[in-house]
């Protein structure tokens, strides 16, 4: 073999492994570049925020509640007047120094009228007279109540008379009384009665001939 051809060999043997190393160089190169890729790749997965969710809720508006109707309210009928209010007084009844008349309240008008409370009542020297000693006590032993009369229908008090001659003469200063007047409740216009009784014409606190109660429904 001559020279020029063992040259030529050692030449091509040369070029082969500088293109070996380029080769497996370039695979390494291609290796890393991959392996960089992926592992960016997982780290961008890894680092990403979770995705938020927002869920709207819209609440319902509550049923509405219709507004509360008023139960009607009756309407009261109006106080009776002395004009529809003839009184009339029954027998007495005695018992422990007093006499008890039952006075009665009758409604002679077209309307239905109400009576509330205590009539007032006293003694007097006549129609459109003056009043004889102190007018009518209040007798708390009934109750007030609206009493309701309609056309024709009749309420009544209870009016106790004490006999005058039961205090000293010199207090009670002995007269006798023919008048009733009185008063039906929450009225200014009197009633005048024909009622004859021994009354006490002093004022005094302590001497009072007259009492009456609540108007009650009835006669």
């Amino acid at each position: 073999m001559t020279s020029s051809h063992r040259d030529l060999r050692r030449d091509t043997r040369r070029e082969l492994r500088r293109g070996l190393r380029r080769a497996t160089a370039a695979a390494a190169l291609c290796g890393v570049a991959m392996l960089a890729a992926a592992c960016g790749s997982s780290s961008g997965n890894a680092g990403a925020p979770a995705a938020r969710v927002t869920v709207t809720t819209t609440a319902s508006p509550p049923a509405s509640t219709p507004p509360a109707t008023p139960s009607p309210t009756a309407s009261v009928p109006p106080a009776c007047a002395t004009s529809a209010l003839p009184a009339t007084i029954g027998a007495g009844n005695g018992a422990a120094g007093s006499t008890y008349y039952a006075l009665n309240f009758t409604n002679t008008s077209a309307a239905t009228c109400t009576l509330l409370g205590y009539p007032g009542v006293s003694f007097v020297t006549g129609v459109g007279g003056s009043q004889i000693g102190r007018a009518a006590s209040r007798n708390p032993l009934i109750a007030d109540q609206l009493v309701t009369l309609e056309p024709g229908a009749t309420a009544h008090t209870t009016l106790q008379v004490v006999d005058a001659l039961n205090y000293p003469a010199a207090e009670c200063r002995l007269v006798t009384a023919h008048t009733l007047r009185i008063y039906p409740p929450n009225q200014t216009a009197p009633i005048y009665l024909s009622f004859t009784a021994p009354a006490c014409s002093a004022h005094r606190k302590l001497v009072r001939i007259l009492s009456v109660q609540a108007v009650t429904p009835g006669s």
